[in-house]
């Protein structure tokens, strides 16, 4: 079944639709439009649908909405678009296919009750989503995903993908970008599986009720938090590490009890396709849908109310997320990046920082967010580091790392025409030989590099490892505050005393002392950014927490309204005093840090 022909409806087959614009065209429908929502549908017997004017409707068809129990033909989109920003969004005037105007989830023009069938955007809604959006929103408002027991049923759904796909996973994140099977295995199947273990672990503790302190005169109450999922939330992942970035919050969002739209990465397209085609095989897709789609559909998508937004990407594009949640008041959370800098004093283990930050710097070929991406050090480290780095590469990749199979490959001819470009700054000593057709860049580490240099003007997301030379510790901390807030700090040294300087007077994300990136394999820590590199944190409670809001309830008693006259008119003297007594909080001595 070639894309851009409407399929046969039947089994868990998916309907082919056009992707990135390539194919036939719909007659009436803008090339954007060509994305789709991949969405399986149930079996159906014969029936009115296979009747030739169903059939010609199919072959109009840009998206394929979640089904609602039976089955409906896909979102009819044949009309003409007004620019998105002349488009009224929750306009009211979305109806569900076969139901009058104005009753779809969601709408506000509706009357009460949640229409059957997909909703279909008229022309003066125009979005794409907005059907998909309102039936998630009314499976969530329905109460199916809050129960522990649906929440738990999914995410061992997920284990299960994660063990079934396991060869498949491997297969298309080593066609995207040469990822070797252990890295990908690491970090795209066994940290997944650390997450997801981890939250079934904890998930009932985590729901409870968390009760709280109380005043004297609330004795006799109950006051908690309740742990409330958001609703209908959006996970936009990127591509270097496709499985993991999309399926670590999506764990959270489900342990929440959210309603989920994940929308993958284009650029990785194997493992796009993977993710589109056998995650709804898994979930219930009345309440979780993937969206492959490219900048100008994830625009698209992005007008419309999604109550979280979780976000992972560059600075840039986590602005235009940003600034399109703010129109709904939508809270984010934005897993950023930046350029981590990586201290090495001169009272080290050589060879071992020499290992360690090789690793985190060539791993995944560079294209990790956390890796470091620059060395600070004395001119002496750097002559006794420069020998030690060429060892390790060696040890790890062998005397010529493009025949290594444990060294992987950039992901796209733009990125490595970019990270290539970086390679004129300070001296190349070690490394440097590049290979366009096969995107191979090899393991590099850059020599006196100067803060002007290009390699230090942004993110390297590669495999280029640049020493900037510093005279001592105080330098290298004050060199790391000039510069915006990275979402990682490494410090190396055999005195704490050291390490401990550097996280006491920086700031950043995370921080690791004396290696790199293994704070993040920890499901106990937070793992976010500050100011430039990102807004928010996840992994194990913390991506729970993310997508739950903490709901402050008090539960009264009806009766003993005696106690409550010190709070009503007429006020006096005597009142005030009375209700200080009962409602003040008093000063205790002062706490110490051990």
């Amino acid at each position: 079944m070639s894309a851009g022909q409407p399929g046969q409806v039947h089994g868990r087959r998916l309907v082919a639709i056009p992707e990135h614009g390539e194919g036939p065209g719909i007659p009436g429908i803008p090339h954007w439009a060509h994305r789709g929502l991949w969405q399986p549908c149930r079996a159906e017997s014969p029936r009115s649908s296979d009747s030739p004017k169903h059939q010609a409707t199919l072959q109009r068809v840009t998206t394929l909405s979640v089904e609602t129990g039976s089955s409906f033909p896909q979102l009819d989109m044949h009309q003409s678009l007004e620019p998105p920003g002349q488009q009224p969004l929750g306009c009211g005037k979305c109806s569900p296919m076969g139901s009058d105007a104005g009753k779809a989830a969601g709408c506000s023009g509706g009357s009460g009750g949640i229409g059957k069938g997909p909703v279909i955007c008229s022309a003066v809604c125009g979005n794409p989503y907005a059907g998909l959006v309102s039936h998630l929103r009314a499976a969530w408002l329905s109460g199916k995903t809050r129960p522990m027991e649906y929440r738990v049923a999914q995410l061992e759904a997920l284990g299960r993908f994660l063990d079934e796909k396991k060869q498949d996973i491997l297969e298309a994140t080593a066609a995207d970008m040469g990822k070797p099977s252990f890295e990908a295995y690491f970090t795209e199947i066994l940290l997944c599986k650390n997450e997801l273990n981890s939250t079934l672990n904890n998930l009932c503790h985590w729901m409870k009720d968390e009760h709280v302190d109380k005043s004297l005169v609330t004795q006799l109450d109950c006051a908690f938090i309740r742990k409330d999922p958001y609703g209908v939330v959006l996970i936009i992942a990127p591509w270097n590490y496709p499985i993991h970035l999309f399926l670590v919050p999506l764990i959270g969002a489900i342990a929440a009890g959210n309603c989920v739209v994940v929308k993958p990465s284009e650029t990785t397209k194997n493992s796009e396709r993977l993710i589109a085609e056998m995650l709804t095989c898994y979930l219930d897709n009345d309440c979780f849908a993937v969206v492959t789609a490219g900048v100008q559909e994830t625009t698209r998508l992005l007008e419309n109310k999604f109550d979280y937004i979780f976000f992972t990407g560059s600075p840039s594009v986590g602005r235009i997320v940003m600034t399109a949640a703010a129109k709904h008041l939508t809270p984010v959370t934005l897993e950023l990046g930046g350029k981590n800098p990586c201290y090495v004093s001169d009272s080290c283990d050589v060879q071992n920082v020499a290992r360690r930050v090789a690793w985190g710097r060539f791993f995944n070929a560079g294209q990790t967010c956390l890796a470091p991406d620059y060395v600070l050090c004395s001119v002496e480290m750097q002559e006794k580091l420069m020998p030690a780095l060429r060892e390790a590469i060696t040890e790890f990749f062998g005397s010529n790392p493009r025949e290594s199979p444990d060294f992987g490959r950039i992901v796209g001819d733009k990125q490595f025409r970019r990270i290539r470009a970086l390679l004129c700054s300070g001296r190349v000593a070690i490394g440097g030989q590049t290979d366009e057709k096969e995107r191979y860049i090899a393991p590099t580490v850059l020599a006196d590099v100067l803060p002007s240099d290009p390699a230090m003007q942004e993110e390297i997301f590669g495999p280029i490892l640049p020493i900037v030379v510093v005279a001592n510790m105080d330098e290298a901390i004050d060199f790391i505050n000039a510069r915006p807030q990275p979402l990682a700090i490494y410090a190396f040294s055999c005195d704490s005393k050291v390490v401990n300087q550097v996280l006491e007077r920086t700031s950043s994300g995370g921080f690791c002392g004396n290696d790199t990136l293994m704070h993040v394999t920890l499901t106990s820590l937070p793992f976010g950014g500050i100011g430039n590199s990102g807004l928010g944190k996840y992994h194990g409670k913390f991506t729970f927490d993310t997508f739950t809001h903490h709901r402050g309830c008090l539960h009264r008693n009806m009766g003993l309204e005696a106690l409550n006259a010190l709070r009503y008119p007429p006020y006096s003297q005597q009142k005030l005093g009375l209700l200080t007594a009962t409602f003040e909080i008093k000063r205790k001595g002062m706490c110490t840090l051990l």
